[in-house]
């Protein structure tokens, strides 16, 4: 005997989400911002302490 709560046709297959593919994009805006940010720092306390 089948077990049928696998094939239920009331629910739809179960898919993720989006694609799939990686969001090289978004990581790397999020790496040049975060980059933008240490240089920001940097030479905002050489401005500063000197």
């Amino acid at each position: 005997m089948r077990d049928t709560r696998d094939e239920s046709p009331f629910t739809p297959p179960s898919r993720p989400t989006g694609d799939g593919a990686p969001k090289f994009g978004r990581l790397l805006i999020v790496l040049v911002l975060a980059l933008l940010l240490v240089v920001a720092i940097t030479f905002g306390s050489e401005a500063y302490f000197s």
